[in-house]
């Protein structure tokens, strides 16, 4: 089984400056304090291709998992890592930006307890088709963010190995099935209804970044980011 969650919404912001947005929106907490989940940022790779001028970049974000505790507490220490501190998971981000055509393609997926729950976030960021729209600088996004846990199908698998050897009849194994697919369910659940709030709180994260491009201009905003890692290696 796999959850997904789809939502659209325009910024009033020019397409170019809602992609700047988009890739400084995990720069400093300064800048976006929707951002605090953030624990570091990494660009692995970034290059323009020379035929088509898209920009392809990938990058990985370390990030306090999303993951509710209540799941922690029903997993086994070999599953979930073990130990009662926080827990980070690593996010892979692609993109691609095509400036000419006006539109970007994201995709973010976890690395890590991908046993008990892998999420994959997919945006579609474009110019709008009318007139109207164009005329009014606005950017179109749609974001969709898709489910599967797969703790239950293990589950299952070894429920049908340990009937298979004993013997014991289809009932059990049907039992079993059932609760392992109630677990799959509710991993899913929990994780979407958490995520769709951090859906909010990162289009709220978007929002204040663009409003301070809009404010302080590009150049304003980059010096004071220059300022803070300047300030933040002066304390190391």
């Amino acid at each position: 089984m796999v959850l997904t969650h789809s939502t659209n919404h325009t910024y009033s912001h020019p397409f170019p400056t809602v992609t700047l947005a988009y890739f400084l929106r995990y720069s400093s907490p300064q800048l976006n304090p929707f951002a605090a989940h953030v624990l570091s940022t990494d660009t692995i790779s970034s290059h323009v291709d020379p035929e088509t001028q898209r920009l392809y970049t990938t990058r990985i974000h370390l990030k306090k998992s999303r993951m509710p505790s209540a799941v922690y507490k029903l997993l086994p220490a070999s599953v979930s890592g073990g130990g009662s501190g926080e827990k980070a998971s690593y996010i892979l981000e692609t993109s691609v930006v095509d400036i000419k055509q006006g539109w970007m393609k994201t995709e973010s997926r976890n690395l890590n307890f991908t046993g008990v729950l892998s999420v994959v976030e997919k945006q579609h960021f474009k110019v709008p088709s009318t007139p109207e729209a164009i005329a009014r600088n606005e950017t179109d996004v749609n974001s969709s963010v898709s489910f599967k846990s797969r703790l239950g199908e293990k589950i299952r698998g070894k429920l049908g190995q340990a009937q298979e050897s004993s013997g014991t009849g289809w009932l059990p194994g049907l039992l079993g099935g059932l609760g392992a697919k109630g677990i799959q369910r509710s991993i899913e659940s929990l994780a979407s209804t958490k995520t769709i709030d951090q859906l909010s709180k990162s289009r709220d994260g978007m929002r204040l970044v663009l409003e301070r491009l809009r404010n302080g201009g590009v150049i304003g905003v980059m010096e004071k980011l220059r300022q803070e890692r300047q300030r933040q290696t002066m304390t190391m």
